[in-house]
């Protein structure tokens, strides 16, 4: 394998259950030393997609290649160098955490310290606590350290942090980072849309069972154009009429591709009454603005050509 060519390569990926086809011809296409997070809402596909790229699943039809490999049948060749967080690990609860790193480090010719792992996952304290005494999020930094044993070229992260709470998150968050400037390519599928924000370098959006939507969280977030502006009024105040203006109660919102028009408009007029425009705030839009609309738009679209059908 070149060391330019792409770590996965996916072309007309197609996979079907009895009667729903879960894949429908996906394209897809990972570099090497880049953090790829998968987003889409339930059904849409990237788990099946992800399984076959590990190769748990067997596709129907497509092109796929994963570090130079056909994944189909899980060659030896293919498993040593890459590395897997699953959302259940299934680890034995009566071993310590140490005793778990270092026998699944004896599979492999070139693991990566125990002891570094632990340090890594912030889990040095635990070295030799049994895993059935770790707590939740504790088991899941873990299965992390367990990810990265072999010392892989490319891991899968299954919602990695589920379960974890905001500091554990941002830890997590901070051993991603660092795999990733250490050049590992990273597939992550995550429901966090701020996550994907934090940690990827690109972000495809999943529907249907297709690739809609595609590029770095930056372009994706701004794809849609607009703008948020929210403000309250005490007093009951009303505000002038603004294409878009929601209110509920003495707060208002709107979504503008014209932002300092609108807001020349709306202070102006509370300047002229003698109002201010209280909590005023402009808001770039978000990856989760973006990724909301698409998914919503996929939606229609499905229901139209369900009616249709």
């Amino acid at each position: 394998m070149s060391p330019a060519a792409p770590v996965i390569e996916v072309r007309g990926l197609r996979k079907r259950f009895g009667g729903f086809e879960a894949v429908r011809g996906l394209d897809l296409t990972v570099e090497r030393g880049e953090v790829l997070a998968i987003l889409g809402p339930n059904g849409a596909g990237k788990t099946t997609t992800v399984e076959i790229l590990e190769g748990y699943l067997e596709r129907d039809a497509g092109e796929v290649s994963v570090l130079g490999h056909d994944p189909s049948g899980a060659p030896r060749a293919l498993r040593r160098r890459i590395g897997i967080v699953l959302q259940e690990a299934g680890i034995d609860r009566f071993l310590t955490c140490r005793e778990v790193l270092q026998q699944h480090a004896n599979f492999y010719a070139a693991p990566r310290d125990p002891d570094e792992l632990l340090e890594l996952v912030g889990l040095t304290e635990k070295a030799g606590e049994r895993v059935k005494r770790l707590s939740g999020g504790q088991q899941r930094r873990l299965d992390l350290a367990l990810g990265m044993v072999g010392n892989p070229e490319l891991i899968f992260l299954d919602e990695p942090t589920t379960g974890f709470d905001p500091q554990a998150r941002r830890q997590a968050w901070d051993i991603v980072s660092k795999l990733a400037e250490g050049g590992t390519t990273i597939l992550l599928t995550t429901h966090y849309l701020d996550e994907a924000q934090a940690l990827a370098d690109r972000v495809v959006v999943f529907s249907a069972g297709q690739v809609v939507e595609s590029g770095t969280p930056d372009e994706l977030a701004n794809r849609t154009g607009l703008t948020r502006i929210s403000f309250s009024l005490a007093g009951g105040a009303t505000p002038p009429n603004v294409d878009g203006l929601l209110r509920d109660g003495d707060h208002f919102t709107l979504q503008t591709p014209r932002p300092t028009a609108v807001l020349h408009e709306l202070t102006a007029w509370a300047v002229g009454a003698g109002l201010e425009l209280g909590e005023l705030a402009v808001a770039r839009p978000s990856l989760e603005d973006t990724y909301l609309s698409l998914i919503d738009h996929e939606t229609e679209l499905a229901a139209a050509e369900a009616a249709g059908a």
